[in-house]
């Protein structure tokens, strides 16, 4: 096909900034079609900043009847994500449904089955997978140059988020509008990147504090602690009420070290892998010969270009999706497990995880909540922020 026609439901934070770089033509070989949103206010930004045959609709029944388009871009609050990627699926339609993949497993694994049903493409807006840093990280891994793996460590606290962001929507930090806080909304790419670099730990010890240092009711400072099969560990920090934050990934193996902070990936190589040395050094104290490099991390990060670039190459010639949405639900176990761990106070296997009691627990949470909090409506500029 000449162009891919793209159409997309919701237009706010996230969903504007998708309709601006495919209207400004952005994105080679794609063009936007229609847009939906069910508040006057952001229908009337479209008509006053897109081009003026992008067509508007107010109800996404009227928008999946009439609107031409290939491609759907989901950019809903989260509950939405499954139920309108399956209902696109009914209509024959690809999609690319912005993170998380929704707000609990059980739901998401009947979208990936529509996907699968429908012969479709499916993608998720994990825009970090185009960052040559962590490509680099994976593919040291993948490779052996860094040895089997005994620790990973990420501190990501850079998420920092204002009391006024909290109040731009009445649906964000609820139990029922966002379905949890910084697990859910921010850190959904760092849990992918985890996953998706190290693989999936086999449990999961979770605290979560809810509404440390503001006025909301959902999670907004979790430290957990995770164990591999090879009898590696984790630990992943993070919050959003810290500034200035951090942003450092750590990975310790048999070979050394990687470090990741401020975009540069630092390795510390061991001439001699740790258990090499262990086994044959018999002088007491001592360490093997290690050599600190730092490594090239070539390429572009497209971010959220990029995943639209290359999903609209999938479309037209078939290349292979960077961010399949089959894999959304891997991240948000992790996810899930953290919050079940938390309210459970136990372990939790994020690969086999009790879907239906994180269900009744988070329909608990939603049932009792008493929260109310101040609202101003508002549409965010998302420049900076990933």
């Amino acid at each position: 096909m000449d162009k891919v026609r793209y159409g997309i439901i919701g237009i706010g934070n996230m969903g504007s900034g998708h309709a601006v770089n495919l209207d400004k033509g952005v994105i080679d070989g794609a063009c936007l079609t229609a847009v939906c949103d069910i508040r006057p206010e952001r229908l009337e930004w479209a008509a006053n900043t897109l081009a003026q045959d992008v067509l508007k609709f107010s109800t996404t029944d009227e928008f999946f009847a009439k609107a031409p388009i290939d491609v759907v871009i989901i950019a809903t609050p989260h509950y939405d994500h499954p139920v309108l990627a399956i209902e696109a699926f009914s209509h024959g339609l690809n999609v690319i449904s912005e993170k998380p993949a929704g707000v609990y497993t059980a739901k998401v694994r009947e979208m990936n089955a529509a996907a699968e049903k429908s012969g479709k493409l499916f993608g998720v807006m994990f825009n970090q997978r185009t960052n040559p840093v962590y490509k680099k990280v994976k593919e040291l891994l993948e490779s052996g140059e860094l040895g089997e793996m005994k620790r990973v460590v990420w501190i990501i606290t850079n998420w920092y988020r204002s009391q006024s962001y909290y109040n731009s929507g009445g649906w964000r930090a609820t139990w029922a509008g966002e379905g949890g806080g910084v697990l859910l909304n921010q850190c959904p790419h760092q849990l992918d990147l985890w996953q998706w670099i190290c693989g999936m730990p086999s449990r999961i010890r979770a605290f979560l504090q809810y509404g440390k240092c503001r006025d909301i009711e959902v999670e907004n400072d979790v430290t957990a602690y995770a164990e591999y099969p090879n009898g590696a560990t984790g630990l992943f920090i993070t919050s959003t009420h810290e500034t200035p934050g951090t942003n450092r990934l750590e990975i310790s193996a048999d070979r050394g070290k990687i470090v990741v902070e401020d975009d540069i990936v630092t390795f510390w190589r061991n001439r001699v892998g740790e258990r090499q040395f262990n086994a044959e050094y018999t002088g007491g104290f001592g360490n093997p010969e290690c050599w600190k490099c730092e490594i090239p991390t070539p390429g572009e990060n497209s971010q959220h270009v990029g995943i639209l670039k290359n999903f609209t190459a999938a479309v037209q010639k078939g290349t292979p999706l960077l961010a399949p949405g089959s894999e959304g639900i891997r991240g948000l176990s992790l996810s899930n497990a953290m919050h079940l761990s938390d309210w459970t106070g136990q372990w939790v296997d994020p690969n086999h995880l009790d879907e239906q009691l994180f269900y009744d627990l988070l329909s608990e949470k939603i049932r009792t909540s008493t929260f109310k909090k101040e609202t101003q409506e508002a549409t965010l500029n998302t420049s900076g922020t990933y």
